[in-house]
């Protein structure tokens, strides 16, 4: 097996940040020239755990529900967001955007997981949610989605029908709480240095290096790639 160092990330397919922050981190990631010898692992959270799916309402909606704001005051807060996601090349349609509760989404990124592939179906699940305005807590869009990643999308089905993941999902969430994980996206390198927040590529570029290097020290280079 080949030793990498860890980098875990907590996230929440409804959270615009964590898309923003995973798109930074790749930018650093590509920058930083140990890149062979990291493993990203994909963390879930829930920002708001007792959402109920309502495909009438999109986040503009909800957001002034959650805030007690108007909806005018909730426009300009995704307007914001939806700039701050334009640097780094990403596209939001927060009118488009259906009130999901994510944790089949979660599910169904350890399903990607088991097969070598978590990364991509994170990417899918932020892409549908927040560009192209799916139902990331529908069945048949997870299993569009599988496909996509070219996975079995009927061995999907019947597992998350099986309730399987459920306990990886509980997991993650409960090692959150214990690390006192309030917000995301959340960036744990080598278990043992912290980012938090959508941070600039750089930040997360001297934080891996820092990491690394700790854990190379007890890594030597003949064992990695």
């Amino acid at each position: 097996m080949i030793n990498k160092m860890h980098v875990e990330i907590w996230s929440d397919v409804m959270c615009p940040f964590c898309y923003i922050g995973k798109r930074k981190f790749e930018i650093a990631l590509v920058c930083f020239p140990e890149k062979e010898n990291i493993h990203v692992v994909w963390r879930s959270f829930q920002l708001s755990p007792d959402m109920k799916t309502d495909p009438t309402k999109n986040i503009n909606q909800f957001l002034a529900e959650h805030k007690g704001i108007n909806l005018q005051e909730a426009k300009r807060m995704n307007d914001y967001v939806t700039n701050m996601a334009s640097e780094v090349g990403l596209i939001y349609h927060f009118e488009n955007a259906i009130v999901a509760n994510s944790f089949n989404a979660h599910r169904f990124t350890h399903f990607a997981k088991a097969y070598g592939k978590q990364n991509e179906a994170e990417e899918k699940l932020f892409h549908a949610y927040f560009t192209d305005g799916k139902n990331t807590d529908d069945i048949q869009t997870l299993m569009q989605l599988c496909k996509e990643i070219e996975l079995d999308a009927e061995t999907l089905e019947k597992e998350l029908e099986s309730g399987m993941y459920v306990d990886e999902v509980r997991t993650d969430l409960a090692e959150a709480n214990q690390l006192g994980i309030r917000g995301v996206p959340f960036f744990l390198f080598n278990r043992k240095l912290a980012i938090s927040g959508a941070q600039d590529p750089d930040i997360f570029l001297k934080a891996m290096t820092k990491a690394f290097n700790e854990w190379r020290v007890l890594n030597p280079e003949e064992e990695l790639l």
